[in-house]
């Protein structure tokens, strides 16, 4: 029997529904089964790893090495799929011989809270300022340095003008913001985020398994070479941002970053406003290369740019390199090393 049109045409659709309906069962059911959330997470860094709770920024992590005495060195990691404080760790095991340093694990990443909630970056300059609050309550009223990598150096950028009193200095590397893309000329305090992706990705049941499907052992190499800009690339990270993006709740402030709404409007209004001395470095390798807006403050008096053949990451590049140059910039600004307050 020969079947109308139309029943013929209904059965492209079906198989189409019917091959959707499979991939998605298959992928829950992988999720569920054959991925393990719980994977052990040691810590990222050595010295003390401490929880405060905070009104507005949720339960926070971070790691102290405050052994030695001097100006305190707060560093914040970036923003990704599997962001942790593991990525400032040569900068830490440095610092930590000659001053005290302190690294941020930021809302819904590494050790801090990661429940579903609206991820953007006030919450993290809230973080910032709870961290900055914190550090001065141990070591007093001193002004303190502080580094953040990529989208973080941002954050940074606003809570030290919210907050100007509190730092020496500041301290960026391969900052967000210079770039044709997210160059910041919005409304101020705002974000890119669109909602509907963010409800969209965001939820159950699908929500958690999608982030697995992104955080892949392949994937996340993938994502790392393109910002060392090389397959050459930390191995160990890697393995600790594997760990860490298999936690419960590891999805909610990435798929905030994916959705927009942790990266600001305002961005390069942020870093034009400065007036405290920043140092800035960047790489030339990779997909984070652009900063076409960096002579918008690059003849500033109180700004210091360094440019090294690496990735987006040159810290762990070239980490002698990175920390004499830091290390020269606080005597240009202080007139002494680091461990005196200025």
């Amino acid at each position: 029997m020969t079947l109308p049109p139309r029943h013929r045409a209904g059965r492209p659709a079906a198989a189409a529904a019917l091959t959707l309906a499979g991939s998605a069962a298959g992928l829950l059911a992988w999720s569920r089964l054959g991925v393990d959330h719980r994977t052990p997470l040691p810590p990222a860094l050595p010295g003390r790893r401490e929880d405060i709770a905070t009104r507005r920024a949720g339960a926070l992590s971070f790691y102290a090495s405050a052994e030695t005495e001097g100006v305190p060195l707060l560093l914040i990691h970036s923003i990704n799929a599997a962001a942790n404080a593991y990525e400032v760790r040569p900068l830490y095991l440095h610092f930590r011989t000659s001053r005290p340093v302190y690294a941020l694990d930021l809302p819904g990443f590494g050790f801090s809270e990661r429940s579903r909630r609206r991820y953007t970056p006030r919450l993290m300059v809230e973080a910032i300022h709870a961290m900055v609050k914190e550090i001065r309550r141990r070591h007093g009223p001193v002004p303190l340095d502080a580094m953040a990598l990529s989208l973080s150096a941002s954050y940074l950028a606003r809570a030290s003008l919210e907050r100007s009193d509190a730092y020496r200095s500041l301290a960026l590397i391969s900052p967000t913001g210079f770039d044709r893309q997210l160059s910041g000329e919005g409304p101020p305090d705002g974000h890119r985020g669109r909602d509907w992706l963010l409800r969209l990705l965001d939820r159950p049941p699908f929500g958690r398994p999608l982030f697995d499907a992104l955080v892949t052992r392949p994937s996340m190499r993938f994502f790392l070479q393109k910002t060392f800009g090389s397959p050459d690339i930390d191995e160990d990270l890697l393995n600790y941002d594997y760990a860490s993006a298999h936690q419960p709740g590891a999805e909610h402030a990435p798929w905030g970053f994916v959705s927009g709404h942790l990266f600001p409007t305002d961005t390069t209004r942020l870093y034009e406003r400065l007036r405290l001395p920043v140092w800035m470095v960047h790489g030339e390798r990779g997909d984070f290369v652009d900063y076409r807006l960096v002579p918008r403050v690059a003849g500033r008096p109180n700004w210091r740019i360094e440019t090294l053949p690496t990735g987006a990451f040159p810290h762990f590049e070239q980490p002698g390199t990175v920390v004499t140059a830091y290390a020269a910039f606080l005597a240009s600004i202080t007139g002494n090393s680091a461990k005196r307050p200025a």
